[in-house]
């Protein structure tokens, strides 16, 4: 998979790839990446990439003419690359949406500054747009960040272990049930005796339940019927 990030602003996205988990599968070939820079594109003399908005407004948006080329020549080079827009007006991004695109070849993340992007660009090229969430930031780097690292973790080969995406939070709708590590105690905080005896299907079991009551407390939303065994 590649991960095309459009960004006036490479430098707060590629030392991401620089450590850990996506090192490797960049060193691996299971996922690589590319930088599209719009003021590359811009036929401005001074290389601005936004004007005042229409209608009057405080700041700037990214305008049309940069942005409409270079993802134009981003589509030239990659046909089937499939463009998403950080918006903070957009649907959440979810941990099934992760799973999805990681089955697409190119995705494209075009990351908005200043007020945003001039609504036409996003009508035109988006496949999809994203939230992560209900606040807002400087810039759509790190929202693209977020995307990238979420969908990349499922891509075969990138984790190594495929297990270990099975127990993870929002698989089934709920929440990932507590873990713990040894020692067995520590400032006299215990384990949780069950997980000592070595019974797997009991502990399944407590996992299960220990996720509903989990989700409940922090995400009610997300449990509709389920009960505990």
């Amino acid at each position: 998979m590649k991960f095309i990030f459009v960004t006036l602003f490479p430098n707060l996205i590629e030392p991401y790839f620089y450590d850990s988990i996506l090192k490797r599968a960049v060193e691996s070939n299971f996922i690589t990446y590319e930088f599209f820079n719009p003021r590359d594109f811009t036929k401005n003399k001074h290389k601005k990439v936004d004007k005042q908005m229409i209608g009057g407004g405080a700041g700037m948006l990214m305008t049309t003419q940069p942005l409409f080329d270079c993802l134009d020549e981003i589509k030239r080079k990659n046909p089937d690359a499939y463009i998403i827009f950080p918006l903070a007006a957009a649907k959440p991004f979810k941990q099934n949406d992760a799973k999805r695109l990681a089955k697409k070849q190119n995705i494209v993340f075009v990351s908005g500054r200043y007020e945003g992007i001039d609504e036409r660009v996003i009508e035109k090229y988006a496949n999809e747009v994203f939230s992560i969430g209900e606040f807002i930031l400087t810039g759509g780097e790190l929202p693209s960040l977020v995307m990238a690292d979420a969908i990349a973790r499922n891509v075969d080969g990138v984790l190594g272990n495929a297990d270990s995406l099975v127990e993870e939070s929002y698989e089934n709708d709920l929440l990932e049930a507590p873990s713990f590590s040894k020692p067995e105690k520590f400032e006299n905080l215990s384990v949780v005796k069950e997980f000592l005896k070595g019974n797997h299907s009991k502990i399944a079991t407590l996992k299960y339940n220990l996720a509903i009551c989990k989700t409940k407390y922090f995400r009610p939303s997300l449990v509709t019927n389920k009960k505990t065994k």
